[in-house]
């Protein structure tokens, strides 16, 4: 009895200087680097072991230059005062399609570092993130970045700064990352202005699953965050959502490597393995406790992900479809934005039809399914959800063109809206009116950031800006705009189904969905660029773009031809008519039974027809 009262009273003690805080910023705006700083002055890593990014540790990451995963990782920090103290930080990614990992970082701390950087002031995603961080009650650490650099603009940005979440000059932090400036006072700002994690050792277990890996020699590796009560090995435990039972078999923090300890207690932030082998037990967001302590209530804090495009992914050979599926179960585990079931396509067999947070997102998991598991894919056009309202009163969600009713049985359609916030300098404003104008946008409003900079508000169809929107946003601002968007509601639209066929065969996977004012102009250029990306035959092959039974558009591709007559040296031209009639009816043979290969570009020529 005795023991265990001590246990406690030192639990109390240590345990009220935990700081669990993430990094919050627009992307490149040096959040990554900032981590680094941290690491070095805390320790946790030795200079000599040090690169640039550490915690962004994918390759893709390492040649991108951007966050794409959330991390978690701790640091001792011996603070002036004589404290040692416990952080635990989760960096996040910045671009706009891992706008659900940064939620579920949000969800696991009590602060945040709001990040901006020096040269460019307040951007799109910044105010996007700090929404969210208010949303969850987190206390905001303001940092202006990059101040050594010569065209920082530091009175500039803390105006805005002070504009934007209403702060004191004094509570604005100003640091270098890249050369270390700040970061002692950053660590205090830390120790002193996020809350402490709250201590509740005597309530039942409830931890939150913030993210999972799978190791091939452990199984699952779930990441948690424990708020109340303690977990060690030999715990019973169960999820709340799934209602899955397992028995905890190692737990430990998160340092460099996986650290092993004893058990996890009210305010930690560590690692469970459990045993979990089958990859579809383990849900991000899922609250676990103890059987024998059963609890009411789940954890708060985590919203339902909701794919924005999606696109079919197929394997080359039919040989690795049972391969995509396993890779794909494991990128899941990993990325739980990621949505995937099985479909068929007459042109690409049998694959399956996934929903993506963005164009980046799909990107990116095109990449690893590369990388990381050595497997050729081919994809689809991606496309949006679209909601199809029949004459006869049904109502159907249709995310693949190849679902889509006949034109006739259609009442009307409906497709998906999203608000958007374009930050850019007002020399732009008329470039990006047009842009807004071509994609069919709704304006909204104008509100000046300041003199020199204005956020413009406008809705826009989502179909009109998953392709190339941001590039050319980019290139229209010279690079200075930033763009940040939220889905908004479902509206009424003029879309049509835009079919492709080679040789009178519709191949569906080049199917899209397109508004009715721009159909004539997307068949002719498709048309177009499959003509030049599709290699020759032996036959002619016609291309056509459709709208139902009414063809927009044709271009045709000439066959490859021998001179058959070319051994005919004068003589009687019926002889050469005779070879060229023979000739031309082992063509039309052919091109009844031949079928034309597509090229994997073929697949990708919806996404540049502007180029």
């Amino acid at each position: 009895m005795h023991l265990e009262s001590t246990f406690i009273l030192t639990f109390k003690v240590t345990k009220s200087n935990i700081r669990n805080f993430c990094i919050i910023a627009h992307i490149d705006h040096g959040k990554s680097t900032l981590a680094d700083r941290l690491l070095e002055k805390t320790g946790t890593i030795e200079k000599r072991n040090m690169m640039k990014q550490v915690l962004d540790d994918m390759d893709l990451e390492q040649e991108r230059g951007i966050t794409i995963k959330l991390h978690a990782i701790q640091m001792k920090y011996n603070s002036p005062d004589g404290e040692v103290y416990t952080l635990n930080l989760i960096d996040t990614p910045g671009h706009v399609d891992f706008s659900y990992e940064v939620s579920r970082s949000l969800a696991a701390c009590e602060g945040a570092l709001l990040v901006v950087d020096a040269t460019q002031g307040v951007e799109a995603q910044t105010i996007s993130n700090l929404y969210l961080a208010i949303d969850n009650g987190l206390e905001i650490i303001p940092v202006i970045n990059k101040i050594d650099l010569q065209n920082s603009m530091v009175d500039e940005v803390t105006a805005q700064i002070i504009e934007l979440i209403g702060c004191k000059k004094e509570d604005i932090l100003l640091a270098s990352a890249k050369v270390g400036t700040g970061t002692d006072e950053i660590l205090e700002s830390i120790v002193h202005r996020i809350p402490a994690a709250k201590i509740e050792p005597e309530k039942p277990l409830r931890a939150l699953i913030f993210d999972s890996k799978f190791d091939i020699y452990r199984g699952v590796i779930v990441y948690i965050r424990v708020f109340e009560g303690s977990l060690k090995p030999g715990d019973k435990i169960k999820s709340f959502f799934t209602g899955n039972i397992f028995e905890a078999e190692e737990v430990g923090h998160l340092r460099m490597g996986r650290s092993k300890s004893a058990q996890l207690n009210s305010g930690d932030v560590g690692y469970l393995i459990a045993g979990i082998k089958d990859l579809n037990e383990s849900k991000v967001g899922d609250t676990l406790y103890r059987t024998d302590q059963p609890i009411t209530e789940p954890l708060p804090g985590y919203k339902e992900v909701k794919p924005m495009v999606f696109s079919g992914i197929y394997p080359s050979s039919t040989e690795d479809f049972e391969s995509l599926r396993d890779s794909l179960s494991k990128l899941k585990l990993n990325d739980a934005a990621l949505t995937f079931e099985p479909e068929t396509s007459a042109a690409l067999g049998f694959g399956f039809r996934c929903g993506f947070l963005g164009m980046l997102h799909l990107e990116i998991v095109q990449e690893r399914l590369d990388r990381e598991y050595n497997l050729n894919i081919i994809s689809t056009v991606p496309n949006v959800e679209f909601i199809v309202y029949t004459t006869k009163g049904e109502k159907l969600i249709v995310d693949n063109p190849s679902l889509m009713p006949d034109p006739p049985k259609i009442d009307y359609i409906e497709e998906p809206y999203i608000s958007a916030n374009i930050i850019t300098p007002t020399e732009f404003i008329g470039n990006l009116m047009k842009l807004a104008n071509e994609r069919r946008g709704v304006f909204l409003a104008t509100n000046y950031v300041d003199a020199k900079r204005v956020d413009l508000q406008f809705d826009f169809p989502l179909s009109e800006i998953v392709f190339d929107f941001y590039d050319k946003l980019k290139s229209y601002s010279r690079g200075y705009a930033s763009f940040d968007y939220d889905f908004k509601d479902f509206r009424e639209s003029k879309l049509v189904k835009l079919d492709i066929l080679l040789n009178g065969d519709p191949v569906d996977a080049l199917s899209t969905i397109v508004h009715r004012d721009k159909a004539f102009e997307w068949g002719k250029k498709l048309c177009t660029k499959l003509r030049q990306l599709i290699p020759k035959q032996m036959y002619e092959v016609a291309i056509q773009a459709t709208i139902g039974s009414k063809i927009v558009a044709r271009e045709t591709i000439s066959a490859m031809r021998k001179n058959v007559t070319a051994k005919c040296y004068g003589g009687d031209i019926s002889r050469k008519r005779k070879l060229l009639e023979k000739q031309k009816e082992g063509k039309k043979r052919m091109k009844q039974i031949g079928s034309v290969e597509i090229p994997q570009e073929a697949f990708h020529a919806v996404l540049s027809l502007d180029s």
